[in-house]
């Protein structure tokens, strides 16, 4: 009997584990899919230029699995939080006829661009796997607003096609959401299209709540037109939103820069795979919320690819920076140079994401000991 209820114990404390293993297990996996198709975007177009590609590695630190096939070694490391694709001549010189140093500057672009852009398409697919879960696709047209709705007192009306919001120009629905979670007043300036005429509405309110943290919430009080999905309006909706979200990770590190977010705002690899566990344990409780994931998983990806092309030494947008001015120079720039620049990019680089790492594990300490 004392076995049997060992054995019960030992299942369901198997199964608790599990319970809690498994998110994480998938957010790695979700984290190094990520990973795998921008490191992927550098090799396949290094390849197709034939660069000489010494070495193509997914994870950080040492390697768990090594295979040399060609002239190039694949390797498996133990750390999913990032990868790399070496190449011969890349921040240095060399003699050899497939190092990068050696081609030309439109296809040295192309190879150092290939990796964001590969994330920008992936985000893009998820956000159409998005917009097709959707009964209707959302327009930026006012259809009618709940009851005792304080917008429509100060102005905005139903039929209205939303223009601006605070300055910043609206192309789709997700857009209106956006440019309202920047602000925490609830008051908003609104350009918008009114029987064919342009009409600004300033000072426009809406009702907030603050909830025990002091989070503040904008009460979206009215309801926009939805239309049918057809092939091609899913695909355009698709596209405008992917640029909001690009748009909204501009706009976010402007913020960063002015005050308006702090560095506990920031998420690493470690929050990162953090914040899509626990979307993944919820949906998976509950039932529902595949839209909340897929929704992360866009918002994520096209964040790297954004993130990579800003132009910051040791990141692509900095390497294309360079690339840049060779091809207006006709030549290039030391490699001794450009090499030093990107070795102190780097470790800048390497400073910052060990301190949103260590809040990131701070917050997750936290976390748990509220759990307890």
């Amino acid at each position: 009997m004392i076995t049997i209820i060992s054995i019960l114990n030992l299942s369901i404390s198997i199964s608790t584990i599990w319970s809690k293993v498994w998110p994480v297990l998938v957010a790695i996996l979700f984290f190094g899919l990520i990973i795998a198709i921008h490191e992927l975007g550098h090799f396949v177009s290094a390849k197709i230029f034939h660069v000489k590609v010494n070495e193509f590695s997914l994870g950080m630190g040492p390697a768990i699995f090594k295979r040399k096939k060609g002239d190039t070694q694949y390797s498996l490391r133990c750390l999913p939080i990032g990868g790399f694709v070496s190449m011969e001549g890349e921040d240095e010189t060399s003699d050899d006829e497939g190092a990068f140093c050696k081609k030309k500057p439109y296809q040295k672009f192309i190879i150092t661009a290939a990796g964001a852009i590969m994330n920008l398409i992936l985000g893009f697919i998820f956000v159409i796997i998005l917009t097709c879960m959707d009964d209707l696709i959302g327009t930026t047209q006012i259809h009618s607003f709940y009851d005792n709705a304080t917008s429509a007192s100060y102005g905005l009306q139903e039929g209205d096609i939303i223009k601006k919001i605070n300055g910043t120009r609206i192309f789709s629905s997700r857009d209106i959401s956006y440019s309202m979670l920047r602000d925490e007043d609830g008051i908003y300036d609104f350009v918008v299209e009114r029987d064919g005429e342009t009409v600004e509405i300033d000072d426009v309110h809406f009702e907030t709540e603050t909830d025990e943290d002091g989070q503040t919430t904008i009460i979206y009080d009215f309801i926009i037109v939805g239309v049918e999905k057809t092939p091609l309006n899913v695909i355009t909706t698709s596209a405008k939103d992917t640029v909001s979200i690009a748009r909204l990770i501009w706009l976010t590190l402007f913020d960063l820069v002015t005050g308006h977010y702090g560095i506990n705002d920031l998420s690493g690899p470690v929050g990162t795979v953090s914040i899509i566990a626990e979307v993944t344990s919820e949906a998976a409780s509950a039932g529902t919320g595949f839209d909340t994931i897929v929704y992360i998983m866009a918002l994520i990806t096209i964040n790297i690819g954004v993130f990579n092309l800003l132009p910051i030494p040791a990141l692509d947008g900095g390497r294309l920076f360079f690339i840049i001015i060779e091809g207006i120079r006709r030549k290039p720039i030391p490699a001794k140079y450009e090499g030093r620049i990107h070795a102190v990019g780097l470790a800048l680089l390497m400073l910052f994401m060990v301190v949103i790492t260590f809040n990131d594990i701070k917050n997750l300490i936290t976390g748990v000991i509220m759990l307890l």
